[in-house]
């Protein structure tokens, strides 16, 4: 295969790094045998939502941060259909890079899930409101003996002393007793999918999750990981037990339900699960195995210049001085992030401002080294 049918647009490549939303979203390559999946009922393209995008990619176009073995990479990684475990100092844009790859491929609203050190595999899966299914099933039981105690001609309840059920208690929402006085209430109405969990629904295109700094879990949680990742599919105890086939559950998107059959919930098309790390620990062999791997570095000077200018649209005076400020300061050993140096600029472009004397102070408390914790 040549050069130019790699690029093509029915080569293997179909990332490039650029962040542009695509006029008709490109197909994907197919995948091998051994990461096919058979999940159903197919469930309908989620909802874009290219305001969080523009939160973190800017108006602009995307700083061309990745270089040709990073996006050769993320290629490798939509096509072998493996997660990418993607390392670097913080505020780097590791998770940014989850955006890039769900504008320019028009996979939709992206999944994060983020973790913290009591983050467990369940809570990216589904929550089931327990407490709130009881408090529905008192209302509907509370509503049926509401029924009962009225007279046969429907003119009131009966007495307590004539042998009726006892009034609906105060705390009972009447709502809920006239929504469930005929059937009980259905137990896919308190289950509802964690981000992983709705990434791993049976969709035509992938979904893009962004597992956020997984270094700072519990040490299991990465093995726990591995079956979930290998098989493309969990179960849900509690509609596996129910009598009912299917149940509709709530999703992690904005107003999402989804269909799930027999209790267990298999993809489709295996998620592009992008998972960041500060490189606070290692993962375990089995892990890491099941991941590639792609390192970012800081950007280059005129990549920083290209990044304030895609966030800002314009690029204010004084940027080329902040950010060789800035690009001294990393390269004296300091941690920063890209986030300090955009608040820069903002702050000094403002209106007013005046970058000497207080103004000073407050340039150095924004780009001060976040590894001195003040």
């Amino acid at each position: 295969m040549n050069a130019q049918e790699q690029t093509s647009p029915n080569g293997w490549r179909v990332f490039h790094g650029t962040g542009r939303p695509p006029v008709v979203p490109p197909p994907l390559p197919q995948a091998p045998p051994w990461r096919r999946f058979l999940g159903a009922p197919s469930q309908p393209a989620p909802p874009d939502e290219p305001e969080a995008a523009v939160r973190r990619l800017g108006p602009g176009d995307v700083t061309p941060q990745l270089g040709p073995d990073e996006i050769d990479t993320v290629n490798a990684a939509l096509l072998l259909r493996r997660p990418l475990l993607i390392t670097g100092p913080p505020g780097i844009g590791k998770s940014t890079l989850a955006y890039v790859i769900s504008r320019e491929l028009g996979l939709g609203r992206v999944l994060e899930w983020s973790i913290v050190s009591r983050t467990t595999l369940r809570d990216g899966l589904y929550v089931h409101d327990a407490m709130g299914r009881a408090q529905a099933i008192a209302a509907w039981q509370a509503g049926l003996r509401g029924t009962a105690a009225r007279e046969p001609d429907g003119t009131g309840p009966a007495t307590a002393h004539e042998g009726g059920a006892a009034p609906v208690p105060d705390d009972v929402n009447p709502a809920v007793v006239s929504a469930h006085s005929q059937l009980p209430p259905v137990l896919g109405d308190f289950i509802t999918l964690g981000a992983l969990g709705t990434a791993l629904l049976p969709y035509d295109r992938p979904r893009v999750l962004l597992v956020d700094e997984l270094d700072k879990s519990d040490i299991d949680l990465p093995n726990d990981l591995l079956h979930v990742l290998e098989n493309g599919s969990y179960d849900v105890p509690e509609l596996v037990r129910d009598a009912v086939d299917t149940a509709r559950v709530h999703t992690s998107d904005p107003a999402g339900q989804a269909l799930v059959r027999g209790g267990r919930v298999e993809c489709r098309e295996f998620p592009v699960v992008v998972i960041t790390s500060n490189g606070e620990r290692e993962f375990p062999a089995a892990f890491r195995r099941r991941c590639l791997p792609l390192e970012l570095r800081t950007p280059s000077r005129e990549q920083l210049l290209a990044l304030v200018e895609g966030h800002l649209g314009v690029r204010p005076e004084g940027t080329e001085r902040l950010v060789d400020e800035f690009v001294g300061r990393i390269r004296s050993g300091g941690t920063h992030s890209l986030d300090q140096l955009l608040n820069a600029v903002q702050m000094t472009t403002a209106g007013g401002f005046q970058a000497n004397g207080d103004g000073r102070k407050l340039v150095e408390m924004l780009l001060r080294d976040l590894a001195k914790g003040r």
